[in-house]
């Protein structure tokens, strides 16, 4: 399955047969699944290797650990932070998913005593209390699981990521959040009421303590309830729970004429709304999300087109066909693949189905948990192990980076209005490869009282873009796509998102949460030893330039100041943006080739 597809036929047909094809998939039942992907955490000998589960990295010597342990209770987690403490060893918690980007879960480098702590099987534990409507989860259960239990007893967790392949534990640790300014907004970790942390203690405490946090004004509370896994370890999560109820979606395809003065009202008027924007086809979706009564007629499903499980084959082939195009050159061939996908989203919906079988008609209406966040690729199936997810990094297939920028809700229309004119100013096809992922998605979130949350109303913008084999390969419009991010980050000040992102838009990040301190001041309170810290989470939290060398801007390490942080050698020089002249961006100018790279 990982034999190298080349493709010698003509574009407008590799685009047919890969609709064709897509058409084919998307009639399988809901229930066939594909191969699930590796476990994140792979021991040999004397050694274990922690990688990320798109394959963004793990392949070095850079997160490894010598021991690694399953607790499968409370007090076993428990014993273990205490065996790590009475030995002085750093400790990073693992789950079953590893999907966080950035190298929070990653121990230190710099020492070989070290302790990995898996919640993998520490994933048993769901208590719903149906009078108070809460429910009590060991951190390791999956997202799907408690949703599914949730709703068995009649309820609903209103808020959760639309990607279902996280743990509590570590979904609240990293922000993860669906989409609304209602109620107490779309960020999860705004629905936890209480959480246990084990924490480093004393010796006459038996070298570590379990303390049972509730919400209030609580400052440790509001500290490990949005934490980076660097207080300690979650072993359990309280969350707030609302009556059962359904969700009626529609899609609506338009033009993007009026993003910029339409985006505050939609999030007004529909509860889960958000906005897919298209900018090199200058489309804008807008998708009608609200509550409708439990006993509404309907049995639909959120099987995100992205989140499907993919034929090998096609998820290989349209890799190869995006890195012709990078190595030719070819705009227009990007943009034709973007038209493709985007067509065939409008066709499906997306990926929404009534029925659990097909898209027939608007709109698509479900339960909560069938609506609210999907991943059918994460689950397996002895018919038909040639599927799986499409970034699965053992097939060689998909490979990219996603951006993630959270604006004060007041910035996000100046942005919009800044990325028109880029696009005014050099072409709309140097923005479609970013369309043939799904363009700039834009959420909503509610200002939180957590440390390290948003403390005002907010605009979420996600946005993805090809990543080559090699991280010190440019790609075709790089530049454009690294002023748009520079943009977002340095002019208008947007927050990153704590778990997606490159590491360059975590530079002086701090300096944008107004309780940051207030966090540092827990974090020494919990862990004085910084047993829960490594120089990876570190350069996060701290925002750290740790990486000044050559090509450090391709990988988005660095900012480049210099040519060398680029690839000369390649064409790639460093200069200011298009339209924002204090952004630093490798740009490709034809005919200069340097050879002192």
């Amino acid at each position: 399955m990982g034999r190298k597809i080349i493709l010698n036929i003509p574009c407008t047909t590799t685009l047919i047969t890969f609709i064709y094809s897509l058409t084919i998939l998307s009639v399988f039942p809901h229930n066939l699944h594909a191969k699930p992907p590796p476990n994140p955490v792979q021991c040999n000998g004397n050694l274990c290797t922690l990688k990320n589960g798109y394959g963004l990295w793990g392949d070095r010597t850079d997160c490894t650990s010598p021991t690694i342990t399953y607790p499968t209770t409370e007090q076993e987690l428990r014993l273990a932070v205490a065996n790590a403490n009475k030995n002085k060893l750093k400790v990073k918690v693992v789950t079953k998913f590893s999907h966080t980007i950035p190298k929070l879960a990653c121990p230190s480098s710099k020492s070989n005593k070290t302790m990995l702590i898996s919640t993998e099987k520490y994933n048993s534990g769901i208590e719903i209390d149906v009078k108070n409507k809460v429910v009590t989860v060991d951190a390791g259960v999956s997202l799907r699981d408690l949703m599914n239990k949730v709703e068995g007893a009649a309820l609903s967790l209103v808020a959760a990521p639309y990607w279902e392949g996280v743990t509590v534990g570590g979904l609240i640790s990293t922000g993860a959040h669906g989409s609304s300014w209602w109620g107490k907004g779309g960020a999860v970790h705004d629905h936890v009421v209480g959480i246990s942390l084990v924490v480093p203690g004393k010796e006459s405490e038996g070298y570590a303590k379990v303390l049972r946090l509730l919400e209030g004004n609580d400052p440790l509370f509001k500290g490990a309830k949005l934490s980076l896994g660097v207080l300690g370890v979650i072993s359990k999560v309280k969350l707030s729970l609302e009556a059962a109820f359904k969700r009626r979606i529609t899609y609506d395809f338009t033009k993007d004429d009026d993003i910029e003065d339409k985006y505050i009202n939609h999030a007004k008027k529909y509860e889960f709304g958000d906005i897919t924007w298209y900018p090199s086809k200058y489309t804008s979706v807008y998708r009608y999300d609200d509550r409708v009564d439990f006993n509404t007629s309907g049995n639909g499903i959120n099987d995100f087109l992205g989140f499907q499980s993919q034929s090998v084959l096609i998820s290989q082939a349209t890799r190869s066909l995006e890195k012709s195009f990078e190595s030719t050159k070819d705009e227009n061939g990007k943009c034709r693949m973007a038209t493709t996908f985007i067509s065939y989203k409008k066709l499906i919906a997306n990926g929404l189905k009534n029925n659990k079988l097909l898209f027939t008609s608007y709109p698509v209406i479900g339960t909560q948990a069938n609506i609210q966040a999907s991943g059918s690729c994460l689950y397996s199936s002895p018919l038909r192990l040639d599927l799986t997810c499409a970034w699965d990094p053992t097939i060689k297939g998909l490979s990219f980076y996603e951006s993630t920028a959270i604006f004060p809700a007041s910035k996000f229309g100046d942005f919009v209005k800044d990325v028109k004119k880029l696009r005014d100013l050099i072409s709309p096809l140097k923005l479609c490869g970013i369309d043939i992922y799904n363009g700039f998605l834009v959420r909503f979130i509610k200002g939180s009282d957590a440390y390290l949350g948003q403390h005002e109303d907010s605009v979420v913008v996600d946005f993805n873009y090809f990543r080559g084999d090699d991280p010190k390969l440019p790609r075709l419009n790089q530049d454009v796509v690294e002023e748009i991010e520079q943009m977002a980050f340095f002019k208008y000040g947007a927050k990153p998102h704590w778990g997606k992102n490159r590491n360059l838009v975590f530079l002086g990040v701090h300096k944008k949460y107004p309780n940051w301190s207030k966090f540092i001041d827990v974090k020494k309170l919990l862990d004085p030893q910084g047993m829960f810290s490594s120089e990876w989470s570190d350069e996060i939290l701290y925002g750290e330039n740790r990486e000044d060398g050559d090509g450090c801007a391709l990988e988005g390490l660095c900012v480049c100041s210099e040519d060398r942080h680029c690839s000369p050698s390649k064409g790639y020089f460093c200069k200011p943006g298009f339209l924002y002249s204090q952004a630093r961006v490798c740009r490709f100018l034809q005919g200069q080739v340097s050879s002192s790279f």
